[in-house]
């Protein structure tokens, strides 16, 4: 039996810092009036997070995994057809030969024209597509024999003759992302092989580095040598730092007016300025793992790094819900019904997923309920876009926190402070996600002490409450206003661009807004050409205006320079 004795009470006060491999630990004492301020002072030290492309702040689906070029082109085609919102479809692993790991090549039995593949989402179905690519390469393909006759790889595994779990198994190891030279030569191969094709963004898998899945620390370590920066032990945890660090830096090199985007498993300190967000992993397709996922955002957001997401449903499914019976089915309906309204408010809006299949039409019939409420929410989504989108330039500008734990907008509040299953969407929206199996509304609701709240109803019209939310029907979740307004788009089932649209705000005279608003004129280009205004916004009791001569010029749905509620 293992167990671990009381702390002696000398000891109770103290801290002890450990370190296999350490030479040297500077220590940052980052102060602050608030969270906010504390934030804001990590992202000063580690570099701050730029403004993600409007599309990565739209719906994104995926699953584990699309296999042929027909299935991925149906997909979109069936998300068209049914009039459901998609920004992003995601091609998940082994869209490559099966014995041809790390060639980022596709195989042209599945995938025989990927080049128009890529075109039809971009031009006929309007979508961007993001792709999987991890640092692993099986030994003996081309690419092996040519970064390892310029030691780039970590060789470990290729001495212990270590198989994987494809097939027949087959030998890998990984590049040394530590290394200047093996960045580059490993952006050179998406360059070549994918980004010319037109692939959109990039979902870094394994950026642990995972080698070789659940071994110990110390065979962990020993798997990655040679190092180039030194020992494993003292460079271990900065791998998914470098791994992203070389393919921002050889997009940005490659095509400096296309904003990057890097979706990857793992991160470490500063990971946010190389414009990556980072998921939640393989997480499991249950209740209690949806519950988790709540406090799991909050406190990964409260680290300092802004875009967070997770596997809406859940990624591992328990056998009963594969094999369909009537009411495991109906539970798991409910299940991703739960998820998915839950997952429309944190920081990316992503579904992915094992068998059964995660689609809207897959999970549910049309008409039936579940699949009425996630077509409700998607749309919900993109008529919030102007809202979202200024959160994220708030995080660029502002050092902002999208996806906020309530102790950071109500520090005195002693219930905030005990709350894990409630969060703040942005200043303006209080989610209290419903995670129980049966219920159709929340045992309690934290609302912490602050005037003017309101709630949006279920058909997204407001009604007005001081004290609590009113009750929601069919089993949706409340989500409440605190700040004065917040804005709206127009309902819409393909997502708009470079298009002159309305902006509706909702509006409460309660406090005043710590809202800006920003738009970027070219939606892929970076920050730093100067392609975004923000601009604060002016209230009265009757009017919310937006007011700004720089936006009366460049973005003329303001008018004049006001936008009013």
């Amino acid at each position: 039996m293992k167990w671990l004795p009381p702390v002696p009470a000398e000891d109770k006060d103290a801290f002890t810092f450990a370190s296999q491999a350490g030479r040297q630990l500077d220590y940052y004492c980052i102060a602050g009036k608030n969270a906010d301020d504390v934030i804001a002072g990590y992202r000063t030290l580690t570099g701050k997070a730029p403004v993600m492309p409007r599309w990565a702040m739209g719906f994104w689906q995926s699953r584990e995994r699309y296999k042929t070029q027909a299935e991925l082109l149906e997909t979109a085609a069936e998300f068209r057809r049914r009039g459901i919102p998609l920004d992003n479809i995601v091609q998940d692993w082994s869209y490559w030969k099966e014995d041809a790991w790390g060639s980022q090549e596709f195989d042209e039995a599945r995938f025989p024209d990927a080049t128009g593949m890529i075109r039809d989402l971009h031009d006929k179905y309007k979508t961007q597509i993001m792709i999987s690519v991890w640092p692993k390469v099986y030994e003996g393909i081309d690419v092996y024999k040519q970064f390892d006759a310029k030691g780039w790889l970590y060789r470990r595994n290729i001495a212990d003759r270590q198989r994987d779990w494809i097939g027949q198994g087959y030998i890998s190891t990984f590049y040394d992302a530590f290394n200047k030279e093996a960045r580059r030569g490993f952006w050179n191969l998406l360059q070549q092989k994918l980004y010319a094709r037109g692939v959109d963004a990039w979902w870094m898998d394994a950026s642990e580095p995972d080698i070789l899945s659940n071994v110990s620390p110390e065979k962990r370590l020993a798997q990655m040598t040679p190092l180039s920066a030194g020992i494993a032990a003292e460079y271990l945890n900065a791998y998914p730092l470098e791994n992203a660090r070389g393919i921002y830096e050889g997009q940005r090199a490659a095509d400096s007016m296309k904003r990057v985007f890097l979706l990857t498993r793992s991160g470490f300190a500063g990971s946010q300025r190389y414009a990556t967000a980072i998921w939640s992993g393989d997480i499991g397709s249950r209740w209690e793992d949806m519950r988790a996922q709540i406090m799991a955002g909050v406190n990964f957001s409260l680290s300092g790094q802004p875009y967070w997401t997770m596997d809406i449903g859940g990624f591992a499914v328990e056998k009963r819900y594969e094999q369909s019976l009537p009411s495991d089915s109906a539970e798991w309906r409910e299940l991703q019904t739960r998820w998915f309204q839950f997952g429309t408010f944190v920081p990316l809006f992503r579904s992915h997923g094992q068998f059964p299949f995660r689609e809207v039409y897959n999970i549910a019939p049309e008409g039936s309920p579940a699949y009425e409420s996630m077509l409700y929410y998607n749309k919900l989504r993109y008529r919030l876009m102007p809202y979202i989108y200024s959160l994220a330039g708030m995080t660029y500008h502002r050092d902002y926190t999208i996806m906020r734990g309530l102790i950071m907008d109500f520090p005195q509040d002693k219930l905030s402070r005990e709350t894990g299953d409630q969060f703040m969407f942005g200043p303006s929206l209080l989610i209290s996600p419903v995670t129980v199996f049966g219920a159709r509304e929340r045992n309690s609701t934290c609302l912490p002490g602050r005037a003017g709240m309101i709630c949006i109803a279920v058909d997204g019209s407001l009604a007005g409450s001081a004290s609590a939310p009113p009750r929601p029907t069919n089993g949706r979740p409340c989500m409440c206003e605190k700040a004065p307004f917040c804005r709206r788009g127009p309902r819409c089932n393909i997502p708009r661009r470079n298009r002159r649209i309305p902006l509706h705000c909702l509006y409460t005279p309660a406090l005043t807004p710590p809202l800006i608003y920003t738009k970027t004129k070219t939606p892929l280009t970076d920050t730093k050409k100067d392609d975004s205004a923000t601009f604060p916004c002016v209230t009265t009791r009757a009017r919310v205006s937006l007011r700004s001569a720089h936006a009366a010029a460049a973005f003329p749905e303001c008018g004049n320079g006001a936008l009013s509620a």
